[in-house]
């Protein structure tokens, strides 16, 4: 496993609420996951970077972070869903430096792939407000460093979470330098996510969705991968992909009804690194979002380090124990559509 780092966002324990689905187990199952299978050592791991307020301040308004770091001092709730304690301002500042610290390592070659253990999460967050269990967009976050103080010029954002990461869409709406591009399922929380939502400005046509219904699994996920997400990253070129990360797309997940299982996920992430190998220097980085269910944890981080080491891997949950819907065959069809793809 030399060829990946890996961020793990150390005392993140302090950010917890007793009963909430967002919670420090679902670090620490991967983080087990890893041990027990006598990886966890051969990682490079990686410190977070000091963000400073200007890097927070072109993704969130400076309004917003004046209220996020209060409402932590307080340990007050930001929505119904998203708490906070008085550690997790500096927890939310450790996973963003974090996650630019992963995408900054891969980026200058001084990893080929890069696993970061994000939480709290972020892409619900959008540039006013948090939300979804999310405090600070540290993808965005990542990828506006690479923008801004690397020379990248071109990025893509692969979201493959159960929900549509609204916060990352609203970031990079209007802005031509980052194509986002979201599986989740539909309709769901937040409600976004629309085959129409294709950006605006000079974000028109770089942003793409793909809303499926629930009971879609990994043969929906397989078809939307190769006919419709690598054209278009074929289309828009980027220079580096970073993949939102999110578990909670498995069917033992309670919070969702999709069927992905573990061994689909590794696939996923294996085509996309394919695609960084012969497109962008095999630049690929990963960043936590959500997932709730444990042994999902453990299942699908490891078929994700495996998937971006090219390692031999098994699936220890095995294929969803449901038949699969066959809706997002509409969908795909319109997507493609959309956004005029033929075939490869």
């Amino acid at each position: 496993m030399e060829n990946l780092a890996l961020f793990y966002p150390t005392s993140h324990q302090a950010h917890y609420q007793p009963g909430h689905p967002e919670r420090p187990q679902r670090v620490e199952a991967i983080r087990e996951a890893f041990i027990e299978a006598g990886l966890w050592d051969g990682f490079q791991h990686l410190e977070p970077l000091a963000l400073s307020a200007a890097d927070l301040k072109h993704v969130h308004e400076p309004s917003y972070l004046a209220r996020l770091e209060n409402a932590c001092a307080h340990g007050s709730h930001m929505d119904l869903d998203t708490y906070t304690t008085p550690q997790s301002w500096q927890l939310a500042l450790n996973a963003a430096g974090g996650a630019a610290a992963t995408a900054e390592a891969v980026w200058g070659g001084a990893i080929r792939r890069g696993l970061a253990l994000t939480r709290p999460p972020g892409h619900h967050a959008t540039s006013q407000r948090a939300m979804g269990f999310c405090l600070l967009n540290n993808i965005a976050i990542a990828a506006d460093y690479l923008l801004r103080h690397k020379s990248a010029a071109r990025l893509a954002i692969v979201d493959l979470d159960l929900h549509h990461g609204n916060g990352t869409q609203e970031i990079f709406w209007e802005r031509g330098d980052v194509f986002y591009i979201s599986t989740h399922q539909y309709p769901y929380y937040p409600g976004t996510g629309a085959l129409n939502e294709t950006g605006a400005g000079a974000g028109q046509r770089t942003t793409a969705n793909f809303p499926l219904p629930p009971m879609s699994g990994d043969a929906a996920f397989a078809a939307i991968m190769d006919e419709a997400i690598l054209p278009l990253l074929d289309r828009y070129a980027p220079e580096m992909l970073l993949v939102s990360y999110g578990f909670d797309t498995h069917w033992r997940d309670s919070l969702g009804h999709l069927q992905l299982s573990a061994r689909g996920y590794a696939d996923l992430i294996t085509r996309l690194a394919n695609w960084a190998d012969a497109n962008c220097q095999g630049r690929v980085a990963l960043f936590l979002e959500g997932g709730y269910d444990l042994p999902a944890a453990g299942a699908c981080s490891l078929g994700v380090a495996a998937a971006l080491t090219g390692q031999a891997w098994t699936d220890s949950l095995g294929p969803a124990p449901y038949p699969e819907s066959e809706g997002w065959k509409a969908v795909l069809r319109e997507a493609k559509r959309i956004w005029d793809i033929g075939e490869r």
